[in-house]
């Protein structure tokens, strides 16, 4: 199988309960992470982001590209976990009405719209927000300086594939107490409502990534139109290395 698809954590709406518990229990710094099909393709062009990918803790799929490569790799999708449906939830099932047990880190995008966003993700709760356009460095600073022993850090990276996944890593090495780090994509930019979501028809039909490279053209062209054929080619070819290994090993079980 397929490693980055391996990885993945599928499940259906009814699990989504019971997932939000196993985080709750985790006692270690927790990544949670989304796979879809632009961070498939960058993944099989730079080993480093690859390698990150298969470092978070949980990796839920995005999207109607990974579906399709799920059913190519013989692994029963599921529910499709998008981030900008996912995170708000999780994050109001996991803070609820408690004031004192967790902080909130808002990390990614830029004013005006990191403060908004993060005030509409986190319920007018109090957080701390950082740009997205810093070293990894700075944002571990960022995070010691403004961190309360004892309390639960949750932490929503929004900086994009692979920048995200790598702060997250670096952040994790450091930390020394029970924490969350949420890699987000967008999630500060749509909770801010700087970009449109598509309507429901698309969102149902699994095309909101034609909505988008609709209403942004210049930023996404490329990586829609012309990744999504890059995308099948990677799925095809990393199918029949995987056969061809399988071949390879068969017949030399195959020898005397």
């Amino acid at each position: 199988m397929d490693p980055l698809i391996g990885k993945l954590k599928l499940l259906e709406e009814a699990d989504t309960g019971p997932f939000i518990s196993e985080l709750k229990k985790r006692d270690s710094p927790t990544i949670l992470g989304f796979l879809n099909q632009h961070g498939y393709n960058i993944a099989q062009r730079q080993p480093a982001v690859l390698d990150s990918f298969l470092q978070v803790n949980y990796l839920l799929r995005d999207g109607i590209g990974i579906k399709m490569a799920c059913s190519f790799n013989g692994r029963d999708p599921k529910a499709n976990l998008n981030g900008s449906d996912f995170i708000p939830e999780l994050i109001e099932d996991l803070v609820g009405e408690s004031k004192d047990r967790y902080e909130l880190f808002a990390m990614g995008t830029r004013e005006p719209w990191l403060s908004e966003g993060a005030r509409n993700l986190f319920g007018n709760r109090h957080f701390h927000a950082i740009d997205g356009f810093k070293a990894p460095e700075d944002y571990l600073a960022f995070y010691q300086k403004h961190h309360v022993p004892g309390r639960y850090p949750i932490i929503v990276l929004a900086m994009g594939m692979p920048k995200q996944e790598r702060v997250a890593l670096h952040l994790q090495k450091a930390m020394d107490t029970r924490a969350l780090l949420i890699c987000g994509g967008a999630i500060l930019d749509f909770s801010a409502q700087r970009f449109p979501r598509a309507p429901i028809v698309f969102r149902r039909l699994g095309l909101e990534w034609a909505f988008r490279m609709l209403i942004e053209p210049r930023r996404l062209f490329k990586r829609y139109a012309i990744g999504i054929p890059v995308f099948f080619y990677y799925l095809s070819r990393n199918a029949l290395s995987s056969a061809r290994r399988v071949g390879d090993w068969n017949a030399l079980k195959r020898e005397p």
